[in-house]
């Protein structure tokens, strides 16, 4: 390997390894934004500032940049993340960030199944076994989590049931972005993402409607700005090293939030929430290596 290729490498993990850690403190600042605000109403202005920093490319496209043949790929796409970051910032009040963050990374894991299931997309004998051992170790971890409220096992079931609900909706919305990409540009498919899901919010956000102080604003503006940034870094981390080597990284993001889990909430996950997070880790980690080898992409 020569000294360049060193080079884009190293550039390529250390984007990666920002990605991870942007993700992991907005999801921290959501934890923290939870306390004042609902959820519901977090990710209707998330997505309501995602749609407004927008709007200049949709002024440089103008309407011939938003037609497109596929709605139904950018409806189901946009309500597939919706659901994601939804459920994610709603378990994250009830569980600890290291347990919400990881059922959401847990999304490699869904991702074959939707393909196979939506597009008939045949999977590997190897790789089914990569996703029955990541399904074990989440098993693991929904079984043994810890919970963040005094009603421990309701808190466990539903929290724990609703970041499963955010590792699938993630999912989806991979699954779709890979189906869109062939035809769509990445401006026209995150445009309808962010302003679909702002619809798709904007109903509960007006029944758990409050007033907003002053001093969440800061708060709330990086959250929204922290879909732009990871977006960015994460398409850089891809442009200069190969998908087997950014794509595992991702996982980082699992001890940074335990990290700042423990620092901020004096959370740390017991003994079968961290077999179970070193079980999906690697299984999403070989699950998405495989796949990325078959295609022989790099």
């Amino acid at each position: 390997m020569s000294t360049g290729e060193r080079h884009h490498i190293t550039k390529g993990v250390l984007y990666s390894l920002a990605t991870s850690l942007v993700a992991s403190s907005a999801a921290a600042v959501v934890k923290y934004l939870a306390a004042d605000l609902s959820p519901w109403l977090i990710v209707w202005l998330q997505y309501g500032i995602c749609t407004l920093l927008m709007l200049p490319w949709v002024y440089r496209h103008g309407i011939q940049g938003l037609r497109s043949e596929r709605y139904s790929l950018h409806l189901i796409r946009s309500l597939g993340g919706w659901l994601g970051f939804t459920t994610y910032y709603l378990a994250i009040p009830l569980i600890p960030l290291v347990d919400a963050s990881l059922l959401r990374a847990a999304a490699p894991l869904w991702v074959p199944l939707i393909v196979w299931a939506s597009f008939s997309e045949r999977i590997p004998a190897l790789r089914w076994a990569a996703l029955i051992s990541g399904f074990v170790g989440i098993c693991f971890i929904v079984s043994a989590g810890d919970s963040v409220s005094t009603d421990s096992d309701h808190s466990l079931n539903i929290g724990h049931i609703i970041g499963l609900a955010a590792g699938f909706g993630l999912a989806v919305s991979m699954a779709f972005t890979r189906a869109l990409s062939a035809s769509e540009p990445a401006g026209r498919v995150l445009f309808y993402y962010f302003s679909f899901a702002f619809l798709a919010s904007t109903p509960m956000a007006i029944i758990h409607w409050s007033p907003i102080a002053i001093n969440l604003w800061p708060a709330l503006a990086y959250v929204g700005a922290s879909i732009f940034l990871t977006m960015i870094f994460y398409t850089r981390a891809y442009s200069y090293a190969p998908t087997t080597i950014v794509a595992p990284l991702g996982y980082i993001a699992i001890p940074i939030a335990a990290v700042i889990d423990w620092i901020f909430w004096g959370h740390l996950p017991n003994g079968m929430v961290t077999i179970g997070c070193i079980i999906v880790i690697c299984s999403g980690a070989l699950a998405v290596t495989i796949g990325r080898q078959q295609r022989s992409e790099h």
